[in-house]
């Protein structure tokens, strides 16, 4: 393994395998060929035209797409689709954070249609005599997505109605127990992206990266199930871990290949820098329409 190894497995998407969804004329995302039936079943709510689908122009409202898209994803539940993913979280359907969302739909269902999803993922360490450590957690043994793995210290998906700071400050109560008064003080120093496919499932997601330092005589503690236990490792062994290793989530190793950037852990001397800098906010791959 490498840290281009990781950018590359973030990186697998094929768009060749893709057609743009559109609302309106804005894109909100991408159908799979594999899944287009699905969505061709569904005559009034999606029409297929020029290479791309496009929901209903009638739905001119973001309110009335969300209700629109919520039923269908519904049936689509009822029918044995997204199984135990399903959380009764809306997602925000839209290309740009700050611009106002197209509809919301149920974060199980965005990556079906291809659909941009935003978060914020939050480097936890700690400045000791012998350097940095980082908090690591471990995922849940329970838990539907990658059971068991290492993740960031704090990490969400972002839901719809609530900013990327404010989540990230209730994720950080809620993951690891960390005090909303200490939680404001994490500061948002850049962000990643990546195009990942798994299957009929598009993910072209932003996360948004955020440290925190954390006082040497406070420990996070797991709150709601999700994480099985916090270690406080020192930056060495992340850095070794992540570059020679799986045993991290798969899209948290870019969040911490750019903490090792911006904190000095890897040479601009290293053969690789410029392309594990450049990989870390990866472009949209090229496609035809």
């Amino acid at each position: 393994m490498s840290f281009l190894d990781h950018i590359k497995r973030c990186n697998n998407a094929d768009l060749s395998q893709f057609e743009p969804w559109f609302v309106g004329p804005e894109r909100a995302g991408f159908i799979h060929h594999d899944f287009a039936p699905v969505v061709a079943g569904q005559s009034a709510l999606f029409s297929h035209r020029d290479k791309a689908w496009h929901l209903d122009p009638a739905l001119d409202t973001p309110r009335k797409r969300t209700a629109a898209m919520r039923a269908f994803l519904l049936e689509l539940r009822e029918q044995g689709h997204f199984k135990a993913l399903w959380r009764e979280e809306a997602y925000p359907v839209t290309w740009e954070f700050t611009r106002p969302a197209l509809l919301e739909m149920e974060r199980a269902a965005v990556p079906w249609f291809g659909v941009r999803a935003f978060g914020p993922h939050m480097t936890g360490y700690v400045r000791r005599k012998d350097g940095l450590h980082i908090w690591v957690p471990r995922r849940s043994y329970s838990k539907p997505t990658y059971p068991g793995q290492l993740d960031n210290t704090v990490a969400g998906g972002q839901p719809a109605g609530i900013g990327l700071h404010e989540n990230l400050i209730k994720e950080c109560g809620e993951e690891a127990s960390i005090p909303p008064e200490l939680a404001r003080q994490a500061v948002a120093v850049g962000f990643v992206t990546y195009w990942n496919q798994s299957g009929a499932q598009l993910k072209p997601d932003i996360m948004t990266c955020f440290d925190l330092e954390l006082p040497d005589d406070f420990t996070p503690k797991a709150n709601d199930g999700e994480v099985h236990s916090f270690e406080l490792w020192p930056v060495g062994r992340v850095f070794e871990t992540v570059r020679d290793t799986t045993e991290f989530k798969y899209n948290c190793n870019l969040v911490l290949i750019d903490f090792f950037v911006r904190h000095g852990l890897l040479s601009a001397d290293d053969p690789e820098f410029v392309l594990i800098v450049e990989g870390l906010k990866a472009r949209e791959p090229d496609y035809t329409i």
